[in-house]
């Protein structure tokens, strides 16, 4: 019997192909010797190259031809732009005549639509987080379309409305000329690119005033303080969130290329991102004061984001504790209520409400003449339907979101996965340098990240390398994903840093592999997060000029440069109908996938994105 066991721990094995193979013990045990090694793709050394090579991936794509061309302002001579090795002959072309002004207007500007947006922004949060006012869902919804709306059709809506030509003096039979003066200037850029601002005000300081509670205020009640002094508290505490939002607003508004291209250019009132554009479009182009002028525009970035941290340096606002009692909303009655709601109707009246009037009506009417009762037609709308030259855009705009936005969600869970892992061996050198990357992207305004792929890919030693994407639709659709990728990525940080790395270990414990890990741990956590940063990923780069006006390839022009072109042309029917049919769409087609999540995504999903 002895024997017998002795001679079956040993048996010999049978492979799939039914050849033998060597013994191996039987039971579970292993016999001693030699153990063959093979390769772990998914050990640390593996994954620390494969963020190694992401992080240089989206250097060489995203930032490396930012980084030639601003070099241009400095060492012109190394990239044939001049005779000068060393030179700072481009920032004191920059920093004198109608460059400087563009400038100071855009320092301006962007100060007074920083401080606009973060007083109108914080009064929203903190009537829309501690009170009931009657109607908060139709608020907030009315900030999210604020904030998907480009810039540009604010502007538009406004220069349509008050021009001498315009819906008003259409309606009215003749012309506001004083309104039109404040419109068409200083005071109508600002708030555009405030009122614009105000949804990352918003959610800026919403954020601190959920996690505030009552309990500084209640204290300050108990020892007499009145309304006005406790609101003074409240705010104080709120510095974090305020000064964030002035940086995000300043850094917008600076960075802002539609305004600037249509109620700026239109009011003669010059800003920097124009200005640059001009410098790399115009004939003979001048690169070097195009790239002082993107200089500017970071270190005005910069010191904007130094600003919020040196405000905030040395001090406390850690006011959350396991005590902390959450803030109950407090119902708004009598003439508190009648106030409240006169402030919300009037800001987004003249924030969205008018804008959308004068562009719904512009394209409803003709594009001269006065009001008669055969004045509205539907012509506009028919022709963008018809006519190919209208339709195209559309359709091409379509297509370039389409890809931009799935190509940059799954970078962004890529990216937002790595970032957010837990300190120590996890996070490498090549994941700091990704993450600073990242950061770099976001803070860099469009117009420069246009600029530098005009340029570096325009280079002859770039075209002798047989890279020729200049003037083709394969840049556009690279600089569209250079700028929708920081965003989507920081977007989706938040939801992966909630999510504890012992799911995905736990499922590949119950015999789990990656795939089905992912989709029965992570999936449903992150379903919402997913299809709310591609909808807002499809939605921004369905309408985005700055990079579609500098990159487009000649005969292929995207819905936005179409849109411009048409105004421009003075066909301001047709433009603003094409505007107003892309609006309409990007509403269809959020409204279709949130409906088709509530209908076809598992029960378990819907739950977690309704708490």
């Amino acid at each position: 019997m002895t024997a017998n066991n002795g001679a079956s721990a040993l048996a010999p094995v049978t492979d799939d192909r039914g050849q033998g193979s060597s013994a191996r013990p039987v039971g579970g045990s292993r016999l001693p010797g030699p153990a063959r090694s093979r390769p772990r793709w998914n050990g640390p050394a593996t994954r620390r190259l494969a963020w190694s090579a992401a992080a240089l991936v989206v250097g060489l794509v995203m930032l490396a031809p930012v980084l030639g061309f601003l070099l241009v302002a400095i060492t012109p001579r190394t990239f044939g732009q001049g005779d000068a090795w060393f030179t700072l002959a481009p920032f004191r072309s920059a920093l004198s005549g109608a460059t400087l002004q563009s400038v100071l207007n855009t320092a301006i500007t962007g100060v007074a639509a920083a401080v606009i947006a973060t007083v109108i922004g914080t009064a929203l949060a903190l009537l829309l987080g501690r009170t009931k006012v009657a109607g908060a869902g139709l608020w907030r919804l009315g900030l999210w379309a604020l904030l998907l709306a480009p810039s540009y059709l604010e502007a538009l809506g406004w220069t349509r409305l008050v021009e001498r030509d315009g819906v008003l003096a259409g309606l009215f039979g003749t012309d506001f000329h004083w309104l039109h003066q404040l419109v068409m200037g200083p005071a109508g850029v600002i708030w555009v690119l405030g009122s614009r601002g105000v949804p990352f005000a918003f959610l800026a300081v919403s954020g601190v005033v959920r996690g505030l509670g009552r309990d500084f205020e209640d204290a300050a009640r108990v020892h007499g303080a009145g309304p006005w002094a406790r609101l003074r508290i409240t705010v104080g505490l709120l510095a974090p969130g305020l000064w964030a939002a002035l940086a995000i607003v300043f850094a917008e508004a600076i960075s802002d290329y539609g305004v600037a291209a249509t109620l700026a250019a239109g009011s003669h009132f010059p800003i920097a991102t124009f200005a640059l554009a001009g410098a790399v479009t115009n004939f003979p182009a001048d690169y070097p004061t195009a790239a002082a002028l993107g200089w500017l525009l970071m270190v005005l970035v910069v010191l904007a984001l130094l600003a919020q941290r040196m405000a905030t340096r040395g001090r406390s606002y850690a006011v959350l504790s396991g005590r902390t009692r959450p803030v109950r909303p407090v119902p708004l009655r009598g003439w508190r209520s009648v106030l409240a709601l006169a402030g919300l109707s009037l800001f987004f009246l003249l924030a969205l409400g008018v804008p959308l009037l004068g562009t719904v009506s512009a394209s409803l009417m003709g594009n001269f003449g006065t009001v008669n009762a055969h004045s509205f037609t539907l012509e506009a709308y028919q022709q963008v339907f018809q006519r190919s030259d209208l339709l195209a855009p559309v359709l091409l705009s379509v297509r370039l979101a389409l890809i931009t936005a799935t190509v940059a969600l799954i970078g962004g869970v890529l990216i937002a996965r790595l970032l957010a892992r837990r300190g120590g061996a996890a996070r490498g050198k090549a994941v700091n340098v990704l993450d600073l990357l990242m950061l770099g992207a976001v803070a860099l305004p469009a117009i420069v990240l246009g600029a530098g792929y005009i340029f570096t890919y325009n280079l002859p030693a770039v075209t002798g390398l047989g890279i020729q994407l200049y003037g083709t639709i394969t840049l556009l659709v690279i600089g569209l994903l250079a700028g929708a990728l920081p965003q989507a990525s920081r977007l989706l940080m938040g939801s992966f840093s909630q999510v504890q790395d012992s799911l995905l270990a736990a499922a590949r414990v119950h015999g789990a592999g990656t795939t089905r890990a992912w989709s029965t741990t992570m999936l449903p956590l992150l379903s919402g997060s997913l299809l709310w940063t591609w909808l807002l990923t499809f939605a921004d780069r369905l309408l985005e000029l700055p990079l579609a006006s500098m990159l487009y390839p000649p005969g292929q022009q995207p819905l936005s440069v179409a849109v411009t072109t048409l105004i421009n042309g003075y066909d301001f029917a047709a433009g603003t109908a094409s505007l107003v049919v892309a609006c309409v769409g990007i509403l269809a087609v959020i409204g279709v996938a949130l409906a088709l999540f509530r209908l076809l995504a598992p029960a378990g999903w819907r739950r977690l994105e309704q708490r």
